[in-house]
């Protein structure tokens, strides 16, 4: 792949692709919930309930459970929480940080695209020792839009030094996936994550199922095919 990744963009979710936060996750909204007086929830309800960000997690687990709640007080004790419990469980998924090292030795370009907030995607992969790989590290509050919207990942390509059209996603959800397909970059999508199968009708362009050791080939094809669209485009 060294050929066609030197000005290569490779985007990243967060949560479920890059590193498994459930348990920590659960933890937090388990607190919050506790504080309202409600009952805790599964890891396995979180799992699915991960990829809008903190407060869609929160009023889905109170939606499940038939109950209501002071949500902005509920979202606070969980930040609170989170933030100081950050990475007590949570780790990369297995070969996600040997395929980090491969990529970037190869000379390709890391980004964020995560609608966890920036500052806490930040704390996570500074307490993970993971921050040093991304040129750019975009959250649900860098800009004025967040996935599935295609500017919350162009906004994150360009902010790596990239362009769209040389940029590949790495996701686990169909917010990933919409946000991909609206942004017409291609996505490879890893079926260890938390969401399940997209439901959207856009079939990713690969999918990957065995914890990140299939991602370096299926970004070689991905990457050999923008960069013999863009030749054609500039000699048409």
């Amino acid at each position: 792949m060294t050929e066609t990744a030197c000005d290569a963009i490779i985007v990243f979710d967060l949560d479920g692709t890059l590193v498994d936060t459930a348990p920590d996750l659960t933890h937090a909204l388990n607190y919050a919930l506790a504080r309202a007086g409600q009952a805790p929830v599964s890891v396995e309800t979180v799992r699915s309930l991960v990829g809008m960000g903190a407060r869609v997690m929160i009023e889905e687990g109170l939606r499940r459970a038939g109950v209501t709640g002071d949500l902005e007080s509920m979202l606070g004790n969980f930040l609170v929480h989170y933030e100081a419990n950050i990475a007590v469980e949570s780790r990369p998924f297995p070969g996600a940080v040997e395929a980090l090292d491969l990529l970037r030795a190869e000379g390709a370009r890391l980004a964020v695209c995560t609608n966890k907030r920036e500052s806490l995607s930040r704390r996570l992969l500074q307490e993970l020792e993971l921050e040093g790989y991304f040129s750019a590290i975009a959250g649900r509050d860098t800009f004025k839009v967040a996935k599935p919207d295609p500017g919350h990942l162009t906004g994150a390509i360009r902010l790596a030094g990239g362009e769209p059209s040389r940029a590949v996603m790495v996701g686990d959800s169909d917010v990933d996936v919409r946000t991909a397909k609206a942004a017409s970059v291609p996505i490879v999508l890893v079926s260890f994550g938390y969401a399940g199968p997209p439901v959207s009708g856009a079939p990713p362009e690969a999918v990957i199922d065995h914890h990140f050791d299939k991602l370096h080939c299926s970004l070689a094809s991905l990457l050999r095919g923008t960069a013999s669209r863009r030749t054609r485009s500039h000699s048409a």
